[in-house]
């Protein structure tokens, strides 16, 4: 049986969004603070992956995806990239919304999984806990809305920025994942004490209402900020970086 090629794209785009944020969010639920005893138990230090650790899980699960899916779909696991992409003319408009809903609900699977996984726990309490984006008291080093708003904005610019330079054709053939993944880590290095790090509407969505606590209310700034970004970064680089009518830039990210 020979899957139509729309529905096979449709299907990478959920099965790369649902392990985006499984595998980033996953990594903040469940490793990112874990604390050991001595075996007198006299002394306790720290085991868990910090957030190094979470910036690395989010980088990887782009890097996997992307080789995995990304010659079917172009790997964009993110609405921003999507609009980005359609605004530079690697996607066409019409594809954009059925992107998003692939998206979105790989997303909402993934934070539904966790919520299943993280309750099994004696003692869990599901607000607060589920990797949500935020502003103010509820952004991890306490940055305020406009603070979160510039910074969301202007990494997903960049973010979109390296995506469509290297997925150029004149780019160097077979690491623009790799280039792709380390961006986004870095992104999450910069930004975790910031907003947590969105750049993605469809990973903010995932865990937002199952998190709770303010993160619902809060979801608007994490569609807004990284469209907006994505949309300025696909017009920079067509603008001042790809050539009209080149017939040597690939019509796929990744």
């Amino acid at each position: 049986m020979v899957i139509p090629a729309p529905v096979a794209k449709l299907a990478a785009e959920l099965f790369g969004t649902f392990w985006l944020v499984f595998g980033g969010c996953g990594s903040a639920i469940f490793a990112a603070k874990q604390v050991a005893q001595s075996d007198n138990g006299a002394t306790t230090f720290q085991v868990g992956i910090g957030y190094l650790g979470v910036a690395l899980a989010f980088g990887l699960t782009v890097v996997t995806m992307a080789y995995a899916v990304g010659h079917i779909s172009g790997g964009h696991f993110n609405p921003a990239i999507s609009l980005g992409a359609a605004v530079s003319g690697r996607l066409p408009w019409k594809d954009v919304p059925g992107y998003w809903i692939a998206q979105v609900a790989g997303g909402l699977s993934a934070g539904l999984m966790l919520w299943i996984i993280a309750s099994g726990k004696e003692g869990f309490e599901r607000k607060g806990s589920m990797a949500a984006n935020g502003y103010g008291d509820h952004s991890p080093d306490g940055y305020g809305l406009v603070s979160v708003l510039i910074a969301e904005i202007l990494l997903t610019a960049f973010f979109l920025i390296v995506i469509l330079g290297v997925t150029d054709a004149k780019a160097p053939a077979g690491f623009a994942p790799l280039a792709i993944g380390l961006t986004l880590t870095l992104i999450h290095l910069i930004s975790i004490p910031i907003s947590n790090t969105s750049v993605n509407p469809a990973r903010s969505t995932g865990v937002a209402f199952f998190n709770g606590n303010g993160a619902p209310a809060q979801l608007w700034l994490f569609w807004v900020a990284p469209l907006v970004g994505g949309a300025i970064g696909g017009l920079i680089y067509v603008t001042l970086f790809a050539k009209e009518g080149s017939e040597d830039t690939q019509s796929e990210l990744a």
